[in-house]
C-alpha cells in the first residue's frame, strides 16, 4: 500500500481569482482537524502513518499558503489572507468548527485565523510555533533562520531571494540531504526523526510540492513571518495549548514563553530531550489533548 493511499485533494478558488489547495484524509461527518504546517511546507505536510487520526475517528485537512505548492502566490500577503482562506476551505467543506493544530511557521496564521474566526475554532494547538524573536534570540537560531532574520530586518529582500533560491534549489534536487544540512546543529532527537522512513517518505512529497514552481512564495511567507504581524495576540479568544521544545534550535523557548503569556486562554507545556520536530513522534498525546478541550 503506497503511504499517502486515502488521501483527496481539493481546490477553491478566491473572489480574488487565487487557488487555494488542501488534502483531505478520512470521513466526511467526523470531528475535523485543520492541520497549518510548517514553513515552506504544502498541503502535502502529512503523515505516512495516519494512525494516531485513524483511532480517534478523525476527518484531517492539510492546508497550504499562497504561492506553495498548488496555491496562487499572494505578493505582499500577511497573515490576514491566508487566515480569511482558512475560513473559505471549512465553508467550502460545509464544516462550522474544526480543531486547529499548527506547526513552526504555520503558528503564527493559525493564531491570525483564531483571532479573525473565533467562531470557527473548537480548540488550538500550536506545536514549536515561531513567535516574534529579538536580535540576540534571532542570533541563537539555526544558521538559516539566522541569516533570515537579519536580511528581513535589513530590508535586503535581494539577499532573501538568494538566500533562499539556493536553499531551494538544493532542496527540490536532494530533500533529505538539504534539510539536514539546514538542521546540522539541531538536536539528536530532531537528527532521530530525520532518519525514520516514514517521516521522509511525507517530508520529500511535501518539500517538493510546495517548493516545485520556484522560492517566491517561500520568500514571501518568510518576510510575512519575519516582520511585524498584522496580529494582535491579545484578540486570540480561543483555548490553546502552546507545545515547545526546550532544545528547539529553530524557535527559543523564551520567545515562545512571551507570546504564550499574551495569549489570553493559553498555556505553554514545554518538553524536554525533544527538538523542532517533536511533534511527530508525539502527536497521539497532542491530539487527546486537543480535543479534550473541543
Amino acid at each position: 500500500m503506497a503511504w499517502d493511499e486515502g488521501y483527496r485533494e481539493g481546490r477553491l478558488t478566491t473572489p480574488d481569482g487565487r487557488s487555494v489547495a488542501w488534502t483531505e484524509w478520512g470521513a466526511p461527518g467526523s470531528p475535523l482537524l485543520l492541520r497549518v504546517p510548517g514553513t515552506p511546507g504544502s498541503r502535502w505536510s502529512v503523515r505516512a502513518d495516519t494512525g494516531p487520526w485513524r483511532e480517534r475517528g478523525l476527518r484531517v485537512v492539510t492546508t497550504e499558503r499562497p504561492g506553495l505548492g498548488a496555491s496562487t502566490r499572494l505578493p505582499g500577503r500577511g497573515l490576514a489572507e491566508h487566515a480569511d482562506d482558512l475560513a473559505r476551505v471549512l465553508d467550502r467543506l460545509g464544516v462550522e468548527s474544526a480543531f486547529v493544530l499548527g506547526a513552526s511557521g504555520g503558528a503564527a496564521h493559525e493564531l491570525a485565523f483564531c483571532a479573525r474566526h473565533p467562531d470557527r475554532v473548537r480548540a488550538a494547538t500550536v506545536v514549536n510555533g515561531l513567535a516574534p524573536l529579538t536580535p540576540e534570540e534571532a542570533d541563537a537560531t539555526i544558521p538559516m533562520n539566522r541569516e533570515s532574520h537579519r536580511l528581513v530586518a535589513a530590508g535586503d529582500r535581494t539577499g532573501l531571494e538568494q538566500l533562499l533560491g539556493a536553499a531551494r534549489d538544493a532542496l527540490v534536487a536532494d530533500p533529505l540531504a538539504a534539510f539536514t544540512a539546514v538542521m546540522e546543529t539541531a538536536p539528536a532527537a530532531d537528527v532521530a526523526t530525520l532518519q525514520d522512513p516514514g517521516w521522509s517518505a511525507a517530508f520529500t512529497r511535501a518539500v517538493t510540492e510546495a517548493l516545485g514552481a520556484g522560492p517566491d512564495g517561500w520568500v514571501d511567507e518568510v518576510v510575512a513571518l519575519l516582520s511585524p504581524w498584522d496580529l494582535d495576540p491579545g484578540q486570540v479568544s480561543t483555548s490553546l495549548t502552546w507545545f515547545q521544545a526546550v532544545e528547539d534550535r529553530n524557535v527559543p523557548t523564551e520567545a515562545a514563553r512571551r507570546l504564550v503569556a499574551v495569549l489570553p486562554h493559553a498555556r505553554l507545556v514545554e518538553w524536554h530531550d525533544a527538538g523542532h520536530l517533536a511533534g511527530y513522534h508525539r502527536e497521539p498525546e497532542m491530539l487527546d489533548e486537543l480535543l479534550a478541550r473541543g
